[in-house]
């Protein structure tokens, strides 16, 4: 710019720009730090993180994705890392601690990269050549297997070190019996399974019901709290007297025109009510509101009637007992009523709940998840539903690979000779990104209290002999994963490292970072939360 000319403002005052390595720096710093937030969680010796709210709420985890969800991120890249480790969460249920530590560990190595003077364009392209690589090595050691035995590994392998050690075999199968009894045609609708939690038990007292259990209570206490051959009738609709679409006035003379009204709304609801008992059925189910007229009405029938039951809840009955959800009262027929063997109203700690139970073949149940205090049992729920995830990965595949760090060491391994097969600085990033994936094992080794440097060494001694062998972090030894029945979906691993790659490699093109100023103030900003780091969480 010549002298003396006044500077162009073609950004907003108070705007925080960083380019180039500034830039990239900045970034790969915000990667690093996410990932060695997470990283002492992996693994059956992780710790737990408390993470308390504005609110004061506090949830205790070692949950990867549950922890970056609680946690309130500013950085941009590094909400990235966590946008992958919900990714994983959605896809598998499972691994979301893995992808972001690999993430992490890919930005740390392309950093040394960088220094080097490699351009980041090349390293983008070596990291995609590596995943892609990564993919068929992780396809050729994949273990066919989907039988019975193998899910319960698969399931225990997932709850292992998340705060249900103790009750993990018996969780495990149910588990297991839970995503087999909802499969169909080799599909499994997650959603179909549901888990309802109550404290105040052991948290072997957590049971499956082959049908689904309603967080409700009787509308009425002069039903029966039990009733046995259940013919059951899904309602979306009010049983109470239609409000008129539009404004309408009601003029009414002499006392026994009310009169008169007031039966004729009664003879309304009472047809309503009888027209359900007609169809045969004995319970109701409604999503909407049920009249205090209407409820009296179905007590004298000896009908269990429940209002106000959630939409998800309507479609997991109707899954679970073969009944038709029905809009019009007056369309109810015989044909859409549901069957189950009970339907009956239990206290939970101190708490009515609906059970619907004994359903012949049902495509929708429960888990009723138990533990001594809340926050167990919110432990223990997010620990069966990362099971639930792997287990339903396992069945839709049918593949599995070992456990216990033995596939990151495999991939690595393999990794390392195809970069020598690569001429060009792409090279270099492939060989990161093969040391990047012995972060998995080495954060085990390194959970566990054990030397990493040793484990790394004897796992590639190891795996010259077999693909399999893995850490038992327990006895702190190298073992056939394989054998000890330490299991994993090849999903999982497949995921991670493809969602991790993908990651890393969209922050690594990035150099230039433009940051709008605050609304309420540019000091607030704080220079965009020192962007070196991380902002204020």
């Amino acid at each position: 710019m010549a002298q003396g000319q006044q500077p162009i403002l073609v950004l907003p005052e108070g705007t925080s720009r960083y380019l180039g390595r500034d830039a990239q720096r900045m970034n790969i710093l915000a990667g690093k730090i996410l990932a060695e937030t997470v990283r002492t969680t992996l693994g059956p010796k992780g710790m737990d993180k408390m993470l308390v709210d504005s609110l004061g709420d506090i949830v205790v985890t070692n949950d990867g994705v549950t922890i970056l969800k609680e946690m309130d991120i500013e950085h941009p890249a590094a909400k990235m890392l966590v946008e992958v480790a919900k990714t994983q969460e959605d896809e598998v249920g499972d691994g979301t601690t893995t992808a972001v530590i690999i993430a992490g560990e890919l930005l740390k190595k392309a950093e040394t990269l960088l220094e080097m003077e490699i351009h980041p364009t090349i390293i983008a392209m070596g990291y995609r050549q590596a995943a892609e690589k990564a993919q068929e090595i992780l396809n050729d050691i994949a273990i066919d297997a989907s039988d019975r035995d193998t899910l319960i590994k698969v399931a225990m392998t997932a709850m292992t070190g998340k705060g249900t050690e103790k009750a993990r075999e018996p969780l495990a199968e149910l588990i297991v019996d839970a995503v087999k009894q909802v499969e169909e045609d080799g599909e499994v609708e997650k959603d179909h399974i549901k888990i309802e939690k109550k404290e105040g038990a052991a948290v072997d007292d957590s049971t499956l019901v082959q049908g689904v259990i309603i967080d409700k209570e009787r509308v009425h206490p002069g039903m029966p709290k039990k009733v046995e051959n259940a013919k059951i009738a899904l309602l979306n609709c009010p049983i109470e007297v239609k409000e008129t679409e539009v404004d309408a006035e009601i003029r009414i003379t002499d006392p026994s025109q009310m009169q008169a009204f007031i039966e004729q709304e009664e003879q309304m609801i009472r047809d309503m009510v009888n027209s359900i008992v007609e169809t045969g059925a004995n319970v109701l189910f409604c999503q909407k509101g049920i009249d205090d007229l209407a409820q009296h009405y179905l007590a004298k029938a000896g009908v269990l009637a429940v209002r106000r039951v959630k939409k998800s809840d309507m479609e997991k009955l109707s899954k679970a007992t073969g009944a038709n959800i029905v809009t019009n009262i007056e369309d109810l027929s015989e044909d859409d009523l549901g069957e189950a063997g009970i339907v009956s109203e239990k206290k939970i700690s101190g708490e009515e709940m609906i059970f619907v139970e004994e359903c012949k073949e049902p495509k929708a149940v429960t888990i009723l998840v138990r533990g001594s205090t809340e926050h167990v049992v919110s432990e223990v729920e997010r620990a069966i539903e990362d099971a639930i995830g792997v287990v339903a990965a396992t069945v839709e595949d049918g593949k599995v690979v070992a456990g216990g760090g033995a596939p990151e060491i495999e991939v690595a391994k393999r990794l390392k000779d195809y970069a020598d097969s690569i001429s060009g600085r792409e090279q270099l990033a492939v060989s990161a990104f093969a040391e990047a994936l012995e972060i998995v094992p080495k954060t085990l080794a390194e959970n566990a209290g054990l030397d990493s440097i040793d484990v790394l060494v004897d796992l590639r001694a190891a795996h010259e002999e077999s693909p399999y062998m893995g850490l038992d972090v327990f006895d702190g030894e190298i073992v056939d994963m394989k054998e000890a029945g330490v299991i994993e979906p090849h999903r999982v691993k497949k995921q991670a490292i493809q969602s991790a790659a993908e990651a890393a490699e969209m922050i690594l093109r990035i150099d230039d970072v433009i940051a709008a100023s605050s609304s309420e103030s540019d000091e607030d900003m704080g220079d965009m939360g020192d962007m070196g780091g991380m902002p204020p969480m």
